[in-house]
């Protein structure tokens, strides 16, 4: 049962951790490094954070994700 709850958790940490780590890194490029309303990005945290997030949202492991899916097709194909 624990195995269970373990696999659901680290299914949705690979793909929610990501796009957290993106706005963390979008916030704190705004608050180090962003300019004072003439910038378009960095000037405002909302847009910079969401920025960050869409970055991270790009760093998600697709690849596994939809192999994962086709391959059980395909064992059940198979049997």
């Amino acid at each position: 049962m624990e195995r269970i709850w373990f696999e659901i958790i680290w299914k949705w940490a690979k793909r929610v951790l990501p796009v957290l780590g993106g706005a963390v890194a979008g916030y704190s490029y705004y608050y180090y490094v962003g300019c004072n309303g003439s910038c378009p990005i960095s000037g405002n945290p909302y847009i910079s954070t969401a920025y960050g997030a869409f970055a991270g949202f790009l760093f998600i492991d697709w690849k596994s994700l939809f192999n994962k899916n086709k391959n059980k097709t395909e064992k059940g194909i198979k049997q």
